[in-house]
């Protein structure tokens, strides 16, 4: 059975790339989550009046297992003690945050977080919340690095290898 998960985590191109190599997705799509505007554009989002966060909307094979990977591979890959910034990316539209649709999914979630926030001196501010709506982001911004294999990432893919998994 697969499931979803919302993850924000800065940029959606380098978090989007790098979560389609781990081997329990299945799916991803970047989109616009928890946004106060319906159907936001990129530009309205970058503005931070929309309150929506840059989001990869995570289909994964449903196992606890699966989910726990996910999230230990996104905690890897962002500062969760960073406040609205990822890298070089600023604004409330890069904020972290794990965005559920059902209480499995956010006890995994709060258990992953508390896990990894003992690994910081500094508070750990990665929002977990439910999905409240998801826009789909506009089509160049789908499979942007696959598509611009030189394009900005704020992530270095190269060190995650998960064929060994």
């Amino acid at each position: 059975m697969e499931t979803e998960i919302y993850l924000a985590g800065g940029c959606f191109w380098g978090l989007e790339a790098l979560l389609q190599k781990a081997p329990c997705v299945v799916s991803t799509e970047v989109g616009y989550a928890n946004s106060r505007r319906p159907q936001p554009t990129y530009e309205q989002v970058c503005t931070g009046a929309t309150g929506a966060a840059e989001t990869v909307k995570v289909v994964h094979d449903g196992t606890v297992t699966g989910l726990k990977r996910i999230l230990t591979v996104f905690f890897e890959a962002i500062d969760p003690t960073s406040l609205n910034r990822q890298g070089f990316d600023v604004g409330t539209q890069y904020r972290t945050g794990i965005y559920y649709l059902d209480e499995e999914s956010r006890h995994i979630a709060e258990a992953v977080l508390a896990e990894e926030s003992r690994k910081y001196d500094r508070p750990v501010v990665t929002e977990i919340m439910a999905l409240e709506n998801f826009y789909c982001a506009e089509a160049y911004h789908q499979d942007y690095l696959k598509k611009n294999p030189g394009g900005y990432c704020h992530l270095d893919l190269s060190k995650w290898d998960f064929t060994k998994e």
